[in-house]
């Protein structure tokens, strides 16, 4: 497959592709162009930051407030988590009742002690898969 870029500021971007025939790379290519359109607003101090939804590890709600985890902030979403997981692709996954994780952004699973697993995301924020979403987990992961 060849890759052509071409940079003119005077023409709208697009990704334009000619293939045989869908494959997993086309798949992936749109949805990273759709994963870059999604945004949310986030709160940060009493500031109003747009957030892109690829850059979010983690979706939780603590004290009855939904937070969207990224790198290195937490950022309060005015939203509810049903409303926010409707505009989720496929990156992302429930991992317990109140936590949404983008796969793509976990480090590494522990197994505990009471049947759940912890989930170690690659900023150091640790959540848990409960019992209930530990069989979904496995098959999105590939286990």
């Amino acid at each position: 497959m060849k890759c052509r870029v071409i940079l003119d500021k005077t023409r709208e971007e697009e990704i334009l592709i000619y293939a045989h025939q869908r494959n997993e790379l086309i798949n992936e290519i749109e949805r990273m162009c759709q994963n870059n359109k999604k945004q949310l607003v986030g709160y940060l101090r009493g500031d109003i930051i747009k957030l892109d939804i690829c850059d979010v590890y983690c979706f939780a709600l603590q004290g009855g407030r939904l937070y969207a985890i990224c790198e290195n902030e937490r950022y309060l979403i005015k939203s509810r988590l049903y409303n926010v997981e409707e505009m989720l692709d496929k990156n992302f996954i429930k991992i317990n009742q109140s936590s949404i994780a983008n796969i793509n952004k976990i480090k590494k699973f522990e197994a505990s002690i009471g049947g759940t697993l912890n989930v170690i995301f690659k900023n150091g924020y640790i959540d848990y898969v409960s019992r209930r979403n530990i069989k979904n987990v496995k098959e999105r992961i590939g286990i």
